[in-house]
């Protein structure tokens, strides 16, 4: 199992950018592929993004295409979440996730979750 660890999130107005990390620890990190999700008050979680074990497939969710991009450094055993143009609706907490399977934008795939950071855009 590998325990995830997210920082990153804070306040920022629309326009502004954020990035958020992931530090993994507890099991080989290049074992996983990672993804990125966010759940919004009283919303169902949802897929943001996802990257394979070496960092070559990348997946986005349409809302975020061409805004936020999704990188790894398995030497450090961390995932990125760079976030720019960022929106009101763009307000959720991220979780940032791990499986063992292909890259993959459903949540029911991924066995191991971090706390989440809260992100919160304003207008």
């Amino acid at each position: 199992q590998v325990q995830l660890i997210e920082s990153g999130g804070g306040l920022v107005q629309a326009g502004g950018s954020l990035r958020l990390s992931c530090a993994a620890s507890g099991d080989t990190f290049s074992r996983y592929t990672m993804g990125w999700f966010r759940q919004a008050p009283e919303k169902e979680r949802e897929f943001v993004a996802a990257i394979g074990r070496n960092g070559a497939a990348t997946k986005y969710a349409d809302s975020v295409k061409g805004r936020f991009t999704i990188s790894r450094d398995n030497a450090k055993n961390t995932v990125d979440l760079q976030m720019n143009t960022l929106k009101p609706e763009d307000t959720a907490v991220y979780f940032c996730a791990a499986t063992t399977w292909t890259i993959t934008n459903s949540p029911n795939a991924y066995g191991n979750w971090g706390q989440g950071t809260q992100v919160t855009v304003s207008s």
